[in-house]
């Protein structure tokens, strides 16, 4: 116990200039002294536990696996599968025709086709506008809660395990089938997303078939699938 309250006064005047990667590393021995076991013990797990870990394993925000498990060749992305693990479930269907991403802490629309084919400044409005009261929802939502969802919020959602839809079921573990999570996924469709290509002024969008993007003019007709929440 004195180790331990002893070594709490050295990382009291540990400098200013310390880094912060040192603390997520465990590399803050600055005393250099012998320690006994519990005092390496602590040092090594010092603000971080296996139930709660606030040192990312790749940066800030790491980036989720794909979702392919396929290999084609030794060192593609089915044969690696690196990228921070999925949840179990995936997604969670919040009974009020929302389904919360488990992953991004995303929460979409459970109708992926309450819309229809809409031009893209529509498909913005149709988001903005979207309540409690519409497309079934029973969120307590009001207006300006959902939006359109940026390219890499709508490539979120997708899975490169599957095709046509590629998406995962409630579980993360097979392909969506209607209702598991989403209803009215449009297999074949190409979903706007909020994002502009700024070259030549076309929107993203993302073809759920293959988890394909591309550009459209924005005065084309696509399907319209509406997020919240984010940040």
């Amino acid at each position: 116990m004195k180790k331990i309250l002893a070594l709490v006064i050295v990382l009291l005047l540990v400098p200013l200039t310390t880094s912060a990667q040192d603390f997520c590393e465990g590399n803050f021995d600055y005393d250099e002294d012998q320690d006994g076991t519990d005092a390496f013990t602590f040092k090594t797990d010092f603000g971080r536990s296996p139930f709660g870990n606030p040192c990312p394993p790749d940066g800030p925000t790491p980036v989720p696996k794909t979702g392919q498990t396929a290999s084609y060749f030794t060192g593609d992305d089915g044969d690696v599968e690196k990228g921070l693990a999925w949840p179990n479930p995936r997604f969670t269907d919040n009974d009020d025709e929302t389904v919360t991403d488990n992953l991004t802490g995303l929460i979409w629309l459970k109708n992926a086709n309450c819309f229809g084919i809409r031009q893209w400044e529509n498909a913005l409005s149709d988001c903005n506008g979207l309540a409690d009261g519409q497309c079934g929802l029973t969120d307590g939502s009001v207006a300006d809660d959902w939006r359109l969802p940026n390219k890499k919020e709508l490539l979120s959602v997708t899975c490169d395990g599957y095709n046509n839809p590629a998406l995962s079921n409630t579980t993360g573990t097979g392909q969506w089938s209607e209702g598991d999570p989403f209803i009215n996924v449009v297999s074949g469709g190409q979903y706007w997303s909020s994002t502009t290509f700024i070259g030549n002024g076309n929107a993203f969008i993302v073809n759920i078939t293959s988890a394909y993007m591309s550009l459209n003019e924005k005065t084309q007709y696509r399907y319209v699938w509406c997020v919240r929440g984010g940040h």
